[in-house]
Order: C-alpha cells, then structure tokens, then sequence
C-alpha cells in the first residue's frame, strides 16, 4: 500500500495513519497484501471461533476488547466498518454450529500458513512480532487496503 494511501487529519497525523502506515511498510508486494486480505479475516473468523468454542462470553469479551481499541484509535468510518464485520464473524461462527472447534482450527493454522507464505514472499518479518497492537492493525489495514482500492476515502 503506498504512503499517499494514508492520508492526515487536520493537518497532524492520527496515530491510526501512524500504525497503518507501519503495517503497510512490510505489506507492499502485491502477492503479500492479497494474501493478507484473505488470510487476515479467515484468521479473525477462527480466533472468534475458538474463543467461542471454549466459552461464547470469551469470544464476547475479546471482540468488545478489540472494539475499544478500535473506538481509541478515533477513526469513525473504520470503527463502524469493523463493528459491521464483527456480526458477520459472528454470523460465520454461529453457523458453524457444532462444528465450530474444527472448522476454527483450520482455518486458525491455514490462515498463518498463507500469512507467513506472504512474508516470506514480501522478504519482511509479521509487525505483530515487534508489537502485539498489530495483530489488530492487521484487520484495519485490510478495511484500509479495500476502502482504497474502491477510492474511498476514509
């Protein structure tokens, strides 16, 4: 993704741009990023999946936790987007029905396994392996990524 994809608020740069901006210097192949924009909601899915497994108020409790930190980043258009995306993640989980420990499973390890295909493509480590923060930028960048590619300025 490219640095003029990112754009300042008033002026001064909100500290969204900030982290998008540093999780797209090791995402700039074109291979890495789409395989990131597969991998990154697969991997949401089977997170919230194997939370769910384990107790639905886990999985409850972690999507609340990560919509705080999406509410502090003060981006409305991407808070609102990812607040969308979390009643379809529950909407693909509630469909797994009894199946939902497997099914999460797999697509929790193919889903890393595309992930670390692309970083080795893109010749750069994950950005989660120098700040755990970034394993939420991830599913920000992906909205980013989208939102940009259809011109829409967000």
């Amino acid at each position: 993704m490219s640095d003029t994809a990112f754009h300042a608020f008033e002026g001064e740069t909100r500290k969204v741009d900030r982290l998008l901006a540093h999780y797209g210097e090791s995402h700039r192949n074109p291979t890495n990023e789409l395989i990131h924009v597969v991998a990154i909601p697969a991997i949401m899915v089977s997170i919230v999946g194997l939370l769910y497994a384990l107790h639905p108020w886990v999985a409850y409790a972690f999507v609340a936790a990560s919509m705080v930190y999406y509410l502090r980043l003060k981006a409305p258009v991407l808070l609102a987007i990812m607040a969308v995306w979390t009643v379809v993640m529950f909407a693909l989980v509630y469909a797994m029905g009894p199946h939902v420990l497997p099914i999460s499973a797999g697509l929790f390890v193919v889903g890393w396994i595309f992930q670390f295909i692309g970083h080795k493509i893109e010749g750069k480590k994950p950005s989660f392996f120098e700040d755990i923060q970034y394993l939420w930028v991830g599913p920000l960048f992906v909205v980013a990524w989208i939102l940009n590619r259809f011109g829409i300025r967000w």
